[in-house]
């Protein structure tokens, strides 16, 4: 199973984004660098011998604020991590949890049943149960070298 296309320019940005937001900025290094960033959520994948079964770790996330989507064979969950506003008499000193819009996808196989799929939310974790149909017979096809 084909599960995340690797980007090494996105892995880099990442890396990067990190590295700054440790490092921090200014003359003294007492100011640190601020930023808000798009994040991943981290995922567990495992394989039953009926289901493949998807956690994806979003605290702080509402439902609401989730969407999960199946097209041509590519499982995809999106969303947002609101950032909390500055309150009247509030400062932040230090914002070290990532905000913004979230992306990931997933290449499913050919042995799933496509509308069977489901999808709880429970304190910050979404499970998404993808059942598998019977095995698929593989299309490779042999072709001879003249």
């Amino acid at each position: 199973m084909s599960l995340i296309k690797w980007e090494p320019m996105r892995e880099m940005e990442s890396l990067f984004d990190r590295f700054t937001r440790n490092m921090g900025m200014g003359g003294n290094g007492v100011q640190e660098l601020m930023t808000t960033a798009d994040w991943s959520p981290r995922v567990d994948i495992s394989e039953s011998e009926n289901a493949f079964l998807i956690k994806a770790e979003v605290p702080g996330v509402k439902k609401e604020d989730v969407k999960v989507n199946l097209e041509d064979g590519v499982l995809s969950i999106q969303g947002e991590r609101k950032q909390e506003k500055e309150e009247k008499g509030k400062r932040f000193h230090r914002i070290e949890r990532s905000y913004g819009n979230f992306y990931r996808s997933f290449t499913l196989p050919e042995n799933i049943d496509k509308t069977k799929i489901k999808a709880s939310f429970n304190e910050g974790l979404l499970n998404l149960q993808i059942p598998k149909t019977k095995e698929t017979i593989p299309h490779a096809t042999e072709v001879k070298i003249e």
